[in-house]
């Protein structure tokens, strides 16, 4: 681990920047995902790529890659793409212009890849290259989520569909599977969340205590869509701010978890019956600026084990009609 000193030299610099200054190898995917881990910490605490750096501040990094093994990664991302994972990628585009690509994301496949994860939508977007530019990833989803993924075409797009989610100028609106019946069946839950280590070792997200200083404001509109008895309930979600796992943790925290979820659950919840044992969650419509002006809204059909449970419970998504005003947004 190191601990190094912003210089007076270097005050005012983005961390973003600062860090590329001595870490040239290292890409910005990879500096995002060591800031979401908190591997990286400014004066002991987490720290956003755009922050503003003071002198004297002490910056945490933790070992990193050789540039010998950053090329070696590299060139483990451009191997052939699979013609099976060719073929799925492609087939799960929903939109297109010269723009934007939107895909319908299969549940399972993460968009970035881990220690644990071979094959991703970074790593297969090769295949999807227009006179040679590679589109860009300007947002994730969860591996286990489907659903609406947004993809740039070139650099001026994606820096307008960043800079949006950015300021918060989009309205996604997600479809879920949860225990029982909420009540109210609309409203908003306003929790601070904050990520902690579980004694598995792994990384969750908690509602905060109110003198948590890595607390992160979290809010999130829901409404009940469609019941199955009180037995499950199909939500929709509309997320207000974009924390990690914020649906599922809020969905918890009232004591109606998603089904399928083994992160964020109860211990007396079992899936029961028929229905699927992964997780029900899906990113039903995304509606933002587009970068060439108007309005970019695409909406994405449920997909594979959410169409099961849909028409095991007699749910019809055709039935569904937007329960957010667009001025709630």
């Amino acid at each position: 681990m190191q601990h190094l000193q912003v210089q007076p030299d270097q005050a005012g610099m983005r961390l973003d920047r600062w860090f590329r200054s001595l870490f040239p190898h290292i890409s910005h995917i990879q500096l995002e995902k060591l800031l979401r881990k908190g591997q990286i910490r400014v004066d002991g605490g987490r720290a956003k790529s755009s922050l503003r750096l003071e002198a004297w501040q002490m910056i945490r990094v933790p070992p990193l890659a050789t540039p010998d093994q950053s090329k070696q990664r590299a060139k483990q991302e451009k191997r052939a793409v699979p013609p099976h994972l060719q073929d799925m990628i492609l087939k799960s585009v929903i939109y297109e212009d010269s723009d934007v690509i939107a895909l319908n994301k299969p549940s399972g496949l993460a968009v970035q890849g881990g220690s644990k994860t071979d094959w991703h939508v970074d790593a297969l977007l090769d295949v999807m290259a227009d006179k040679g530019e590679r589109p860009r990833l300007v947002h994730r989803l969860d591996r286990d989520t489907s659903g609406v993924l947004l993809l740039a075409k070139h650099r001026k797009a994606a820096s307008a569909l960043t800079k949006a989610f950015a300021e918060r100028e989009t309205r996604k609106i997600y479809w879920a599977l949860v225990h029982g019946v909420p009540r109210p069946e609309q409203g908003d839950i306003k929790l601070k969340l904050v990520k902690r280590t579980a004694g598995d070792g792994n990384e969750r997200v908690r509602p905060a205590e109110d003198h948590d200083k890595e607390a992160m404001k979290a809010i999130t509109r829901f409404s009940v869509v469609s019941r199955a008895g009180q037995v499950f309930s199909w939500v929709a979600f509309m997320p207000i701010t974009g924390r990690t796992h914020q649906i599922r943790a809020h969905a918890l925290a009232i004591g109606h978890p998603l089904v399928g979820d083994n992160k964020y659950t109860l211990p007396e919840i079992e899936t029961g019956g028929e229905l699927p044992n992964k997780l029900h969650l899906h990113a039903s419509m995304i509606d933002m600026p587009h970068p060439s002006g108007g309005r970019l809204i695409v909406a994405a059909d449920l997909l594979a084990h959410m169409a099961e449970s849909w028409g095991l419970l007699g749910f019809e998504s055709d039935d569904y009609e937007d329960p957010f005003p667009r001025e709630a947004s």
